[in-house]
């Protein structure tokens, strides 16, 4: 209990928090986390209508093994990760074509980044800091070259996204009728998980590699129950996702706790707060109307 009253009263330590916002380092971490939250919530709404939130997962843990091997190697963890989680993405648009077997084929790539990540860690056993940071994230080694790194990933990604969103939205609502329309699908899916692969591989600096779902998934899903409005759900998409990535830094400041728990949690919370929404406007919209009645 007394544990507990402790922590609670350094996460309500504002006095602290405000001490560290003034550091340059955790201004260069909100920098990397507002990209972060730019691109992955432009994204997620994509994501939850293509139904590819196992594959965010699966693509996570190749960017996971990708920084491992960075670290192991000593060059910049981002670029590893973003190496393995490009690698990974396409992987899961070639071999994943087929409905019927994407899902085994994210099964296998996600067990194979897993395993070989975790044999990199093992071989690396002196960076105990860094390796934890993998799975969860940090913001202590966010320097400027990480987050000019991140801002042009970020850039690179909206302006393809920007390109291409059309048909990829129409892929994606009714891939029969744009097939059949000519979409060219063959391609728009493994771009689109290229393009997911770059986010997520950003991701692996804030939430970490296990808890990057919270942006890149949760933001579209607790959009899509408030709104059918593909330009609105993005919308509230981006600033759901800027809010749990920029809000679940600073509360993690006073504690020292992993950013990747308030990250989570906010989101979670973001996603019951527009299921209630949207249930209660769909039960309004449902009952008839006082002139209906009358009639």
């Amino acid at each position: 209990m007394n544990a507990l009253i402790d922590a609670l009263g350094r996460l309500l330590d504002f006095g602290v928090t405000a001490d560290l916002l003034g550091y340059p380092f955790v201004q260069q971490a909100l920098l990397a986390a507002a990209a972060l939250g730019l691109v992955s919530g432009a994204l997620a709404p994509l994501v939850v209508a293509r139904k590819m939130s196992f594959a965010v997962h699966g693509t996570a843990e190749l960017a996971f093994t990708g920084a491992a091997a960075a670290l192991l190697l000593g060059f910049g963890v981002g670029l590893g990760a973003l190496a393995g989680a490009v690698v990974a993405a396409l992987l899961l648009g070639l071999l994943g074509q087929r409905g019927t077997e994407r899902d085994s084929v994210i099964g296998a790539i996600l067990s194979f980044g897993l395993g070989v990540g975790v044999l990199l860690l093992w071989m690396n056993p002196e960076r105990t800091a860094n390796k934890f940071s993998l799975l969860v994230g940090q913001i202590v080694g966010v320097d400027s070259s990480d987050v000019m790194l991140l801002t042009v990933c970020a850039a690179a990604v909206l302006v393809v996204l920007a390109f291409v969103y059309r048909p990829l939205l129409f892929a994606s609502v009714d891939p029969d009728v744009a097939a059949a329309r000519g979409v060219p699908a063959r391609v728009l899916t493994p771009l689109f998980a290229v393009l997911v692969g770059v986010a997520t591989a950003l991701g692996v600096y804030t939430v970490g590699a296990l808890l990057v779902l919270a942006l890149m998934v949760t933001p579209g899903a607790a959009a899509a129950r408030v709104t059918a409005s593909p330009v609105k759900a993005t919308l509230l998409a981006v600033v759901f996702a800027e809010v749990a990535v920029l809000g679940g830094i600073v509360l993690s400041l006073a504690p020292g706790a992993p950013v990747s728990a308030f990250v989570t949690i906010i989101s979670f919370v973001i996603y019951l707060v527009c299921r209630a929404v949207g249930r209660r406007t769909r039960e309004s919209a449902q009952k008839p109307s006082a002139v209906q009645v009358a009639r």
